[in-house]
């Protein structure tokens, strides 16, 4: 039997966005390493979904887990799948898992992105910022602005 995170892994693994789409609870929750507000709604977390499937190269899982997790959004116990990556971006190799949490239909209703090393989440947060920009999906930081 096919599960959710089988049809998951294989469209993140053919860069595959359309097939993310029946995957999402309307109201998915995305987690980022870099930032501490989640990324809330499908239509924004498809949005990020294709800057990070234009962002990282040499993307592959490399092994799973299944289990159950308390949710962020609630605290409640539901099952959840972690997915193990490797990946490079701008030339900086990353470690990673992907922690999906899926709703009582098996679809994701939470998904968490854990990267190491340091240097890596510094290059991805930079990647993934300006392919949000450039998609329109968040305005450009204002540089110019005093810092507290």
């Amino acid at each position: 039997m096919t599960t959710t995170a089988d049809r998951f892994r294989a469209a993140v693994e053919s860069s595959d966005l359309a097939a993310l789409d029946d995957l999402f609870t309307e109201d998915v929750r995305f987690y980022s390493p870099v930032k501490f507000p989640p990324f809330e709604g499908k239509p924004m977390v498809l949005g990020l979904f294709g800057v990070l499937l234009r962002t990282f190269q040499d993307f592959r899982y490399i092994g799973d887990l299944t289990g159950a997790t308390e949710t962020s959004a609630d605290g409640a116990e539901a099952p959840a799948e972690v997915l193990l990556f490797r990946a490079t971006v701008n030339g900086k190799q990353i470690h990673g898992i992907d922690l999906l949490h899926f709703d009582q239909d098996g679809r994701i209703k939470e998904f968490t992105v854990m990267v190491r090393p340091q240097s890596a989440v510094h290059a991805l947060g930079e990647a993934v910022l300006a392919g949000l920009v450039a998609d329109g999906l968040v305005p450009a930081p204002d540089r110019a602005a005093p810092r507290p």
